[in-house]
């Protein structure tokens, strides 16, 4: 599939934000240097043909190679890296090749779905390696160098999770909920460089990821995952703080769970939500 940039989408990647009063010019993705970590599952698809409509150059890393390579010669300039993120030494080795980037999708994570008594310490650390420590590490390694160059920007694939809470998704959302913590307060951190940081909070994706592949139902609504891949290329663009991609419906809940949130539990509850989370965990069990 070849690139597809038009000029209204080139148009579209010198829009300017605001940090506090600091003018941040947007990175301009035509011709930028991404990488992107999850690319061989999930979202990684969509959001590497959305980053290739743009123009930009790809660095696809994930854990499978048939699916970064299948992935990669779909686009126009894109090459694959493997790298399973819980590992830490393979983490190392590819900070050493991602040093040049000057956007970071970091979009890996595992769905670590279950109640708290069903996991293992080993499946709770690879959780938390790879949701939370792995783009912690990356942002530290790559920020410095975007800021020395006067561009970059860094992008967080959160979850609704993250603001909206639900049973057996204490490890998962606990991971979310640090993602969105750590995007926030770097934000303020890199303020007065170049550099933009960006949170995305997808709700229940219809057509990949954890509820796609569980066989659970998003009973909340659900969302496509090319709307999550606009909303990445919009965080950039725009230099958002947090961009949701979820139904108003969950949105609102998010906003009840914020202001109310014994209230929002009993709903929630009432709601069935629970039946839900359940078969997801179930469906997902054995990718821990």
């Amino acid at each position: 599939m070849g690139r597809q940039t038009s000029r209204s989408a080139l148009d579209r990647n010198v829009r300017v934000g605001q940090y506090e009063g600091v003018a941040h010019e947007a990175v301009p993705i035509a011709g930028s240097q991404v990488v992107l970590t999850g690319a061989s599952g999930g979202l990684g698809g969509a959001i590497a043909r959305a980053f290739d409509d743009c123009g930009a150059h790809l660095i696809l890393t994930g854990r499978r190679m048939d699916a970064l390579d299948a992935l990669a010669a779909e686009l126009e300039d894109a090459r694959a890296l493997q790298c399973d993120l819980a590992d830490r030494d393979q983490l190392e080795g590819l900070l050493a090749h991602v040093e040049d980037a000057d956007i970071l999708v970091a979009n890996a994570a595992l769905p670590a779905t279950g109640t708290l008594d069903d996991f293992t310490t080993e499946e709770l650390d690879r959780a938390l390696d790879v949701n939370l420590r792995a783009p912690m590490l990356l942002a530290k390694h790559l920020a410095p160098r975007m800021a020395a160059r006067g561009r970059g920007h860094l992008v967080f694939i959160a979850s609704m999770g993250a603001k909206a809470p639900a049973s057996r998704l204490s490890i998962y959302a606990a991971t979310k909920y640090g993602l969105r913590g750590f995007a926030a307060c770097l934000r303020q951190e890199l303020a007065a460089t170049s550099v933009g940081v960006s949170a995305v909070f997808p709700g229940s994706v219809e057509d990949v990821g954890m509820w796609a592949e569980s066989g659970a139902s998003g009973q909340a609504g659900t969302v496509s995952s090319s709307a999550v891949a606009d909303a990445v290329i919009r965080a950039i663009e725009r230099n958002r703080a947090e961009v949701d991609v979820a139904p108003w419906s969950v949105r609102l809940a998010a906003a009840i769970a914020h202001l109310v949130p014994e209230t929002y539990a009993r709903l929630a509850r009432s709601s069935g939500a629970d039946q839900q989370t359940a078969a997801l965990a179930a469906g997902l069990r054995h990718k821990r």
